[in-house]
């Protein structure tokens, strides 16, 4: 079949729409022509051939489309059927603790909530293998001498991008698995919010309030601050991780009626960094920097996975009431004002009905120079997942404004 046919045909089950469906049919639901246009390049499906954040691609997929399947539930089984091939090509490779934790950056962690929600909580399904197995990889994946985990295999390295597969799965797998003793689940919920501090303790500029990309507990690398270990510069996809990784985290916490101490510090650090995201957002195009606090510094652009970030989380803050309500009529400005620049800008319309996606920088890694250079001579990529998703989710809050 091709392309535009398929396309057309897709276009009619998810929208409601003929097939000659025209942009003003679909413009207030940019979130489910991106989901069909990801849909359609069958983006998010493990195959071990997508390198290490392939499964990083997997998760953020699953969990967009499960936000998506909740907020349109009469086109929640086409979504819920691509989580599901998308979580079973997950336990393909995610079954086996030891090898995940050394494989595998932390985000191999973003498969664990549909894992979960898709296994009963005992049983050998493959998914509650894998859930089972990438909880065990927590307890084995590498630290440093202040219990800090290691982002990957790079000695005593941690990274923000982490905290967004960590942080949720490990609350949620926390709470709801009837196994753990109280102690145990006590145990584990620090432990999910100390990661969440001590990335917080190195990684802050007190002065702008924003986090640098990650710390070296030993401070050895080059690019290593000689008292905090923290990287030099804010990378923006980075930061957005993180700043999800509060939101949703916070939310399975409140969710699941976790004990407020848990609540409490992650929502203070959310409060605490919405404002600096806010100040650093550039007032002539209404998105944010590849180097979020350099501004229009030569080379530096406006990059797109990152303002879908900062989109979703400023909506999605002031939708659960997580931001101060002084706060929440910018925040719903620049939130709504950043996925309109995504629209304009990095959508691009295609001729067989699907919507591409521009813009998105390759994966940045601290193994590297971490110059400034370094992160604005990285490749920009179409169609990476990694921004569309970002979007689809920024997009969908967009949509519950109405």
């Amino acid at each position: 079949m091709r392309a535009p046919t398929y396309m057309a045909t897709l276009a009619a089950a998810l929208f409601g729409v003929p097939a000659t469906a025209t942009e003003d049919a679909c413009k207030t639901r940019y979130s489910k022509w991106m989901a069909s246009s990801i849909i359609s390049r069958e983006q998010g499906i493990m195959t071990g051939e997508g390198g290490a954040s392939e499964a990083l691609q997997a998760g953020f997929v699953q969990k967009a489309f499960t936000a998506l399947s909740t907020y349109y539930p009469k086109s929640a089984a086409t979504y819920e059927q691509y989580v599901r091939k998308s979580a079973l090509s997950a336990t393909q490779f995610l079954s086996n603790a030891s090898n995940d934790a050394l494989s595998y950056p932390m985000d191999r962690l973003s498969n664990g909530n549909a894992a979960l929600a898709l296994s009963p909580t005992k049983g050998t399904s493959p998914y509650r293998i894998t859930a089972e197995a990438l909880r065990q990889s927590i307890t084995l994946n590498r630290r440093n001498a202040e219990n800090g985990l290691w982002y990957f295999v790079y000695p005593y390295w941690s990274y923000l991008d982490g905290m967004y597969s960590l942080g949720p799965f490990y609350t949620l797998y926390t709470l709801t698995t009837p196994s753990n003793s109280s102690s145990a689940t006590a145990a584990a919920l620090a432990d999910m919010v100390y990661q969440f501090e001590i990335l917080w303790d190195h990684t802050r500029n007190v002065s702008t309030g924003l986090l640098t990309h990650g710390y070296d507990a030993l401070r050895d690398a080059v690019w290593a601050d000689p008292k905090t270990g923290a990287s030099p510069y804010v990378w923006g996809r980075s930061l957005g991780w993180y700043t999800m990784a509060l939101l949703d985290t916070i939310e399975i916490l409140d969710k699941e009626e976790a004990p407020s101490k848990y609540k409490t510090p992650l929502l203070e650090k959310f409060q605490a960094l919405i404002p600096a995201v806010i100040k650093n957002v550039d007032p002539n195009t209404g998105g944010w920097w590849q180097i979020v606090d350099q501004g229009e510094r030569e080379g530096n652009y406006i990059e797109s996975s990152a303002t879908a970030m900062f989109s979703y989380s400023l909506l999605k803050g002031v939708r659960l009431g997580y931001l101060p309500s002084k706060l929440a009529p910018t925040a719903t400005k620049l939130g709504t004002q950043a996925q309109k620049l995504l629209t304009d800008t990095f959508v691009v319309k295609e001729a067989d009905g699907t919507l591409g996606y521009n813009g998105t920088v390759a994966v940045c890694s601290l193994n590297s120079t971490a110059t400034f250079e370094y992160y604005v001579g990285q490749p920009i990529l179409y169609n990476s997942v990694l921004g569309s998703a970002a979007y689809l989710l920024a997009s969908l809050e967009v949509e519950r404004l109405g």
